[in-house]
Parts: C-alpha cells; sequence; structure tokens
C-alpha cells in the first residue's frame, strides 16, 4: 500500500467497501512483489513481449487466485469468487497477463472444471494451474462469432476407432483470434457440433491436442498467428483449422452430454438448446472477468488522471499572484468526477455479480431463474464497463493534455489494450440484446391472456410494479422506495427512494413500451425480423435502463452496509453524482415522457455542478479509495508530479 492511501483513514475506510468479501485476496496481491506491474516503455519485438507474458503468467501459479481454480479434491478451494477478484486486480497491472492468465485460469481451466469430469479434472487441471500443459479456448470461428450455436467445425464419432473426428468443412469454421494458439497453447478447449450415429446433438466442447511437447503443430491441424495487433502485444492470438483430427472418445468434456463405450450418446438435458444454453452459462465466468478487468484499468486510469490533475496549474487566478489548479476548474471535474462516481458503482455492481456468481458456482444458489438472472446480468455489465472504460480512459488521456499522450504515462497502452474488451467474450450490442430478451419473458403471461383492447391498456400503464426483479438488496431497496416522495414528486431525486424509483420508472416503461412493439411480431401477417429489426433501438435502451437500475441498487446496498462514518457519508455524496450525472445523460427521454419539466432538468445540471464542487475537495481520497499502490502506476508523471 502506498504512503498516500495510508495516511487517509477516509480512503482506508473507502476501500474497504471497493474491497468487498474477497478483500484478502486484493491485499495479498497487493503486497506480492510478484504482481504483474505493467511496463509502458518496454521496447520488446512481438514474441519477446509474448514470452515476457508467459513467464509472468506461470509466476502466478502459485497465487490464491490460481489455487481458486482448482476443486478442493485436488487441493485447490473451488473459490470461482477469489479467482474473479485476483484476476481483476491484475487488471491494474498488465493487462496482456490479464488477458492471457484469464485465457488460460479462467476459460481454458473453467472449460476443464464446468464442462467435464471428475476424470478431466484429475488429469488436465494440475498441469493447467502450473502452466505445464499451457491451453487455448476455440470457441469463435470466422464465420460466426456471436452466434457460437451456429458454429462449423464437427466432432463426428468414429464407432470403427471408438474416436472423435475433429473437422473444419470451410474456411468459415476456422478458429480465429484464439488467446495462446499462436505459440504457447498446447491443448485446445475446441467447441463443436457433437455428431453420434449421424445425429447432431448440439455445440459440445472437445480436448484437442495441436501442438508436440517441441511446439509444432500435430497432424491435421494447421495454425496461424494473427500477428500484431492494436494491443495486448504480450497475447499470442492465433487460428485453428482441423483435418480430420482424431481424439480420443474421452476427451469429449462430458458433464452434460457424453458417449459410452457402446458408442450411444446421453444427457442429462433433453433438450438441444436448454444443453447448449446450460453449458455456456458454466462458462459466465470469462464474461465476468472482461468487466472486472475493465473496469480495473478505467481506475487506474481515473487515479493517474485525478492526481495529475490536483498538481498541474494552468492560468491565474485574478489575484495574478497564484495559479489554477486545473482540478479547480469546473469544466475539469464534469470530466473526471462523474465518470470517477459512474466507476464506483460500477466497481459495486462487480462485487454483487461476482458474490452471485460465486453462490452459483458453489451449489449455495440452485435454481434455474437465478442461473439465467446471473448471465443477464454479467452481460449488461460487461457491455457497460467495458463501453465505459473504453470512453473514461479516452477522457482522462485528454484531462492530462500532451503529458496523457506519453507512452510513458500508460494511457496509450490502456486504450489499446482495453479497446477490445468491447468486442471480446461477447459483442457489446449483442450483449445488451441478450438482457433486454430475458427481460421480455416477464411479459409473457401477461400477453398471452390479453385481447387488443387489453393490450392497449397495459402498453397505457406508466410503470408495473411485477416486472422489476429486485436482485440486489430487495428488501432495503422495497423500504427505501416505499418511504420516499415518490417518482413524480417534484423532490424526487433528492431522496434516496425517489431515486431508485425514478430509476425503476425508467426501465419499467422501456420494458412495456418494447413488449408492445415487438407484440406485433406474432401477427399472422407481420415480417417478425422487421419488426425486431425495426426496435433495436428500443432493444438497446431497455436493457442500458436495466443495468443502471440494477447498478444504482448495488450502490445503496453497499452503502447501507458499510459502518458509520466519513466513508459512508462520503460514498453518500458519489452516489448521488452517479444519479443525477446518469439522468443528466439522459435528459432528453426524461423530459420526451414527462418525467422532468425544463426546469427541472435545468436543475439536474445545477446539481451535478454542485456536487462536483462538493466532491472536488475529497478527489485525492476518492481515488485512494480505488487502492491501487503507486508502484503499480509505474508512469513517468507520478514520479514527475512529486517534484511539482
Amino acid at each position: 500500500m502506498s504512503a498516500e492511501q495510508t495516511k487517509d483513514p477516509v480512503a482506508e475506510q473507502i476501500r474497504a467497501v471497493l474491497d468487498g468479501r474477497w478483500e484478502s485476496i486484493r491485499q495479498q496481491l497487493r503486497a506480492d512483489e510478484r504482481f504483474p506491474v505493467a511496463q509502458p516503455d518496454l521496447r520488446l519485438g512481438l514474441d519477446e513481449h509474448r514470452q515476457r507474458t508467459l513467464d509472468l503468467v506461470t509466476g502466478l501459479s502459485a497465487t490464491e487466485l490460481v489455487r481458486a481454480t482448482l476443486p478442493e479434491s485436488l487441493g485447490g478451494t473451488g473459490d470461482v469468487g477469489a479467482s474473479v477478484t485476483g484476476l481483476e486486480m491484475i487488471g491494474h497491472g498488465d493487462l496482456s497477463v490479464f488477458v492471457k492468465a484469464g485465457v488460460q485460469f479462467g476459460l481454458f481451466g473453467g472449460a476443464i472444471a464446468n464442462l467435464g469430469t471428475d476424470r478431466h479434472h484429475e488429469r488436465y487441471l494440475p498441469g493447467m494451474a502450473d502452466l505445464s500443459l499451457p491451453g487455448c479456448f476455440a470457441m469463435t470461428e470466422t464465420g460466426h462469432g456471436s452466434d457460437v450455436q451456429s458454429i462449423l467445425t464437427t466432432a463426428t464419432h468414429d464407432p470403427e476407432t471408438d474416436e472423435l473426428v475433429i473437422h473444419s468443412p470451410s474456411p468459415a469454421a476456422r478458429k480465429d483470434y484464439i488467446g495462446g494458439a499462436a505459440r504457447d497453447a498446447r491443448l485446445a478447449a475446441v467447441f463443436a457440433q457433437l455428431v453420434v450415429g449421424g445425429e447432431n446433438h448440439g455445440v459440445h466442447c472437445v480436448l484437442v491436442p495441436v501442438r508436440d511437447e517441441a511446439g509444432s503443430p500435430l497432424r491435421g491441424v494447421t495454425i496461424g498467428d494473427c500477428g500484431s495487433k492494436m494491443g495486448l502485444l504480450g497475447v499470442d492470438n492465433g487460428r485453428l483449422l482441423f483435418d480430420q483430427v482424431r481424439v480420443p472418445r474421452e476427451n469429449l468434456l462430458g458433464r452434460y452430454g457424453d458417449i459410452d463405450e457402446q458408442g450411444r450418446y446421453s444427457s442429462p438435458i433433453e433438450s438441444v438448446n436448454r444443453r447448449f444454453f446450460t453449458m455456456l452459462g458454466t462458462l459466465v465466468r470469462g464474461r465476468v472477468t472482461v468487466g472486472a478487468g475493465a473496469g480495473a484499468a478505467a481506475r487506474s486510469a481515473l487515479t493517474i488522471a485525478v492526481r495529475y490533475g490536483l498538481q498541474r496549474t494552468q492560468f491565474h487566478y485574478p489575484d495574478g499572484e497564484h495559479e489554477v489548479v486545473v482540478m479547480d476548474y469546473r469544466a475539469h471535474q464534469r470530466k473526471l468526477l462523474p465518470r470517477l462516481a459512474k466507476s464506483y458503482a460500477l466497481a459495486l455492481a462487480q462485487n454483487a455479480l461476482v458474490e452471485k456468481l460465486a453462490a452459483i458456482n458453489s451449489g449455495e444458489i440452485t435454481d434455474e431463474p437465478s442461473q439465467r438472472e446471473l448471465e443477464a446480468r454479467a452481460a449488461g455489465l460487461k457491455a457497460i464497463i467495458t463501453e465505459h472504460a473504453t470512453d473514461t480512459i479516452q477522457a482522462c488521456r485528454e484531462a492530462c493534455g500532451g503529458a496523457g499522450y506519453m507512452t510513458l504515462n500508460r494511457f496509450a497502452d490502456l486504450k489499446a489494450d482495453t479497446d477490445v474488451f468491447t468486442t471480446f467474450e461477447g459483442d457489446n450490442t449483442v450483449l445488451l440484446q441478450l438482457v433486454a430478451k430475458g427481460m421480455l419473458t416477464e411479459y409473457k403471461s401477461d400477453f398471452q391472456e390479453l385481447d387488443t383492447r387489453g393490450a392497449i391498456l397495459f402498453g397505457a400503464r406508466q410503470v408495473t410494479t411485477s416486472v422489476i426483479e429486485r436482485t440486489i438488496g430487495g428488501s432495503l431497496i422495497q423500504r427505501l422506495i416505499s418511504g420516499a416522495p415518490g417518482k413524480d414528486g417534484d423532490d424526487a431525486l433528492l431522496d434516496r427512494g425517489g431515486q431508485l424509483a425514478v430509476f425503476e420508472d425508467r426501465e419499467s416503461h422501456l420494458t412495456e413500451t418494447l413488449a408492445m412493439r415487438l407484440r406485433r411480431a406474432g401477427d399472422d401477417d407481420a415480417d417478425s425480423f422487421a419488426v425486431f429489426n425495426d426496435a433495436q433501438d428500443h432493444l438497446l435502451e431497455a436493457a442500458r435502463a436495466h443495468v443502471d437500475r440494477v447498478t444504482l441498487e448495488a450502490f445503496v446496498s453497499a452503502i447501507d452496509e458499510a459502518p458509520q462514518g466519513p466513508g459512508r457519508d462520503l460514498l453518500d455524496q458519489v452516489c448521488d453524482l452517479f444519479v443525477f450525472s446518469t439522468v443528466e445523460a439522459n435528459r432528453a427521454w426524461f423530459i420526451e415522457h414527462g418525467r422532468l419539466s425544463s426546469s427541472q432538468s435545468k436543475g439536474v445540471v445545477a446539481r451535478v455542478n454542485e456536487l462536483c464542487g462538493q466532491l472536488r475537495p475529497h478527489a485525492a481520497t476518492l481515488v485512494a479509495g480505488f487502492g491501487i499502490p503507486d508502484a503499480w502506476l509505474t508512469t513517468e508523471m507520478m514520479a514527475d508530479l512529486a517534484t511539482f
């Protein structure tokens, strides 16, 4: 921990809230000298970057975050929350290490752990954990990115030899952008259509060796190198094609679908569609991890930019004697502080998501609706957090002027390395559509019994409480809303319950009206695709409103659980700024739908200004609350500021 952070008790109070349930693993990594700190001034070639990254990932093998990926039967803890949290912390450091570690321990290891059986665990997981078995996760194809269910690669059972034959039937079936494939991986977790006895049983995962011990491609495996990229130079992304590659039947990860010695396929889940979504649901950890790393990168950028803004001066006060610190300018505050507030909100929402993931992974929660809710929340938060990171890192770069453009000051790498986060582990647009479709299922029963008049009346309602399922802090949120002046009160936004009601109202209205639009797709003469396509803007807006609401609930719940004191009081103000800046960003919707008058809208803008001014004296404390050691920031600017 840096000296600045330990001197500020309020920052420590806030850090404890942000650290959440897995505070201990965060503190372990902060104190670990082997932590993979980013080195933005590296003058290395592509292969040297890759080797350095592999070495750093291998160095993580003895840490708690890797032990957490192993089941207790193999000496691990099986604590998925600790694993994801540990990877999130690496998002403050070298992002190539973050991604390569995420592929090895989260995706490759996660596929074996979640889709395999005990025999797969015993044979492969120890080597996965200590990097004696480097692997990769081969799902995405050139012709099918987000549409995994339509991938073309096949795994056909040959009853004569009792083997699976892995084959890429066309160039569109090429596994593309696969982390680890270009150089290091020896074993691939390949997703393919499983064909047994001439019947296609849908997408399954098969372990396929791709290299020998010397690193040469195995027979029938064609490996390509994606080469240099915008960022993440240490990640060896590659391409894989399979030409009738044979592997033992036992290489099928058979938890949800297996082939017995007689060549008969069986599955505990009869429906192909349900089986597919169940399998993918177990791999949600990858999506959760990407959002975590993006949030960490955004907080690193904010820490650098805020500290710079507190030292850098520009022009003089009217007295002509004192120069103005740039953070004193309202425009500079507005550039950074609302984004800082949103970073706090999203970090706390991410913590709540990881807790839900851990509860489901451990078996504490087993019902299917909870699993579906987890998948939707993970999709929405991943989309919004990665989008926020892209926006925030750019704003922070601009806030540091020319200094922010220098490679040594990390913004170049932060921008380049996180840019792809918006499209991998699910394209953000597709993910938000997934969220909205999940929201619409709440209306299925409502619409089945409605005639035309009933449907019109249903769509005319401005709010319905039945649709909103409060998955975070349910009783607390209900109590706050019940005691609030209500969404229509003039002072609704000045009360926490009123704020929650306003966010709920926006989500409900957008979802109701979206459902009414899409209901036309069921008409006999309707072009269902055209109806859906025309409503995509509405679909995305509803999903964003949902994530905003869930994020606010997580923030409010975290504050409620925090100990009384100045740290909690400061978090209250930050939460207010998150609320008002979110409403400000969506003022057009609130005015168009009669939720704000023009004068109230102006009041929202004024309140954002007021909150920025109130939080300005606490800016250093707020970034210290992120708990990022100075040694991890590795910028020329941080060293220079000490001499100002």
